[in-house]
């Protein structure tokens, strides 16, 4: 079963998921592993991700270790409907298209979930909240869920603090193969490809605001800087506000560094980063983005409260001319640039390998072992298993501790 936009991109999409599978071997070394072993036979899972190719091919990889796959998208603009054509006609059962309302959204997410999922894996926690508040009859045949993206791992944990989480969570946002090269790399390249590609805009010169120094706020301004920007970081964290100082770029509160801005950047994951005043204080032609998650970082309706006009004058760029003239930019409706602007194709597919390769294998460790209800981190072993792949892949030799080695380390005695 499949509900998706149009099923004629379906030949464009699988010639788009054909390419990216050559660039992700670890996943496809992952998926012989599974054709051979089977370790889904009788399970179906249910996703909740960005639909573009490179999410198909982790859905391909789940099928072909025997489950039944049934997908969705984790933002109305994020999916490619030749992707979920290409999916649908390869298989798997697709839900969704670009520029969903909120209702079709929630509509898609019941879909998938009518398919009585054994295992979850989500992007920003939106299906299992719709399981716990909505679907709770399906609570019992759930064996786990997996959580892609720090803004689901921070929903989840509240959640368990709270003591409504009912199921096992493996946060594989906090898997080293994750968040040190999804969240860094790959959003720090896939949020200028978009802003570039959306507002075919030179970056060298520009003073480019960052707000937040995570792992995705490391990425974007090291991107910036590698352009040509000169950086202006904001954060709330004392350690994180240092740490980007000593990596050279200027700190200092978002009230002052929106007085700079060319370009603002949000990456936070919080809501109202940019509001009220900000609005008054930015020049003439700022333009906004966010790649954080949901779409509540940049205050829309603050900045609509202060403009006389809107309107779209290139797709997915919105001008906001403000009450003294001044005229602001918000692009992709203030959702994730990097895969909600029309130029948006998300992460680089070298990088999915990695994060997806921990979804599948931390799928796999669902099914083997009976967990408890809590949040876990994804297993280290399955973090050096896909590290260690991937550097065989890139024909990368690494040394081994010799036993002399290995015996210095654990003894405490050895000194001067």
């Amino acid at each position: 079963m499949s509900n998706v936009k149009d099923m004629s991109l379906a030949d464009e999409g699988i010639r788009k998921i054909n390419w990216v599978q050559k660039h992700m071997p670890v996943l496809e070394h992952i998926k012989k592993q599974f054709e051979e072993e089977k370790p889904f036979e009788g399970i179906t899972i249910g996703s909740c991700l960005h639909l573009e190719p490179k999410t198909i091919n982790l859905g391909l990889t789940l099928q072909a270790g025997g489950a039944e796959v049934a997908m969705t998208g984790c933002n109305p603009l994020s999916t490619h409907d030749d992707a979920t054509a290409g999916g649908a006609a390869l298989g798997l059962n697709m839900y969704g298209w670009r520029e969903e309302t909120e209702e079709e959204y929630y509509k898609t997410i019941n879909q998938v979930l009518d398919h009585k999922p054994d295992v979850i894996i989500d992007d920003g926690a939106d299906m299992i909240l719709v399981l716990h508040q909505e679907r709770k009859e399906l609570l019992s045949k759930i064996q786990g869920a997996c959580e892609e993206t720090t803004t689901g791992v921070h929903r989840l944990q509240a959640m368990h603090n709270d003591g409504a989480l009912k199921i096992p969570l493996i946060a594989v946002n906090d898997a080293y193969t994750k968040y040190l090269f999804d969240n860094r790399y790959g959003t720090g390249q896939s949020t200028f490809d978009a802003i570039m590609g959306t507002t075919n805009m030179l970056i060298a010169g520009k003073n480019v605001v960052v707000a937040g120094y995570g792992w995705c706020g490391r990425g974007v301004a090291s991107r910036a800087d590698g352009l040509g920007a000169n950086v202006i970081v904001t954060e709330v964290d004392p350690i994180r506000a240092l740490e980007a100082r000593m990596d050279g770029y200027r700190v200092m509160k978002i009230s002052e560094a929106v007085k700079h801005a060319d370009l603002i950047i949000t990456v936070t994951g919080n809501i109202n980063v940019i509001s009220g005043d900000d609005f008054k204080n930015m020049k003439d032609g700022c333009m906004l983005a966010n790649s954080g998650h949901f779409n509540v970082e940049i205050n829309r309706p603050d900045l609509e409260s202060q403009s006389t006009s809107v309107s779209e004058v290139r797709e997915s760029i919105e001008e906001f001319v403000m009450k003294d003239g001044r005229k602001i930019y918000l692009l992709a409706d203030g959702r994730l640039v990097n895969l909600a602007a029309a130029r948006g194709q998300g992460h680089p597919a070298e990088i999915m390998d990695l994060s997806f390769a921990a979804q599948a294998l931390s799928a796999k460790y669902i099914i083997e072992n009976d967990l408890e209800v809590d949040v876990i981190k994804s297993p280290d072993e399955l973090d050096y298993e896909i590290a260690g792949l991937k550097l065989k892949a890139m024909g990368i030799e690494i040394d081994d501790l010799s036993d002399r080695q290995k015996v210095y380390l654990a003894d405490w005695q050895e000194g001067t």
